[in-house]
């Protein structure tokens, strides 16, 4: 019985995709900031100021975590 109950459990996980709309759309987002810094390099230093931002902003909720 414990062995059918993990084994739907695990079922369960593989079908779960609500976080993968939200990691889609921040992979999109990224890319549209990469190609507009492409296409416009006066907008390339704010995009590099906000990744900076969000890159610092991560690590310290990251080591926060630990």
């Amino acid at each position: 019985m414990n062995r059918f109950t993990n084994m739907i459990l695990k079922l369960r996980v593989w079908k779960d995709t609500k976080g993968q709309d939200l990691i889609e759309y921040a992979l999109m987002a990224g890319f549209v900031a990469v190609a507009a810094g492409a296409i416009m390099p006066g907008v390339a230093t704010s995009i590099s100021q906000i990744f900076s931002k969000v890159a610092s902003v991560m690590s310290a909720s990251a080591a926060q975590g630990s």
